[in-house]
């Protein structure tokens, strides 16, 4: 199988790093798909949207010396819902905030009777 410019093809993440991630394609080949190519959204972590040995459709934008091949994500599918779903997998279960003065509001009438009752003493 000869790789052309254009074709939109199948592989696998191989390797993931902070400007991009790499791809097995068939026959040997090998390609980045640049940060800039992962989405069409502003990409801070390559892992929200890739893993390792995850398979992917992938687009060939450009072949270099016949061995660097420049692929693109962003150019077939839905990156909104690769990210949405992978964000998910990610995301921890936040603990449970209480948020309010209640805790304030509840010793407040104390405060005050203990306030008049110093004042009272004083008074004497």
């Amino acid at each position: 199988m000869s790789i052309r410019v254009g074709d939109i093809i199948r592989g696998v993440i191989s390797g993931i790093r902070p400007y991009g991630a790499f791809v097995d394609l068939p026959n040997g080949y090998k390609g980045l798909i640049h940060i800039s190519e992962i989405s069409d959204r502003f990409v801070k972590d390559v892992n929200l949207y890739v893993h390792i040995n995850e398979r992917v459709k992938v687009k060939v934008l450009e072949i270099e010396d016949g061995e660097h091949i420049k692929l693109s994500l962003k150019a077939v599918s839905s990156n909104r819902d690769r990210f949405h779903s992978m964000h998910r997998i990610h995301r921890k279960a936040l603990p449970q905030m209480i948020i309010g003065f209640s805790s304030l509001a509840d010793k407040l009438d104390g405060w005050i009777t203990q306030a008049y009752e110093k004042l009272q003493e004083d008074n004497i």
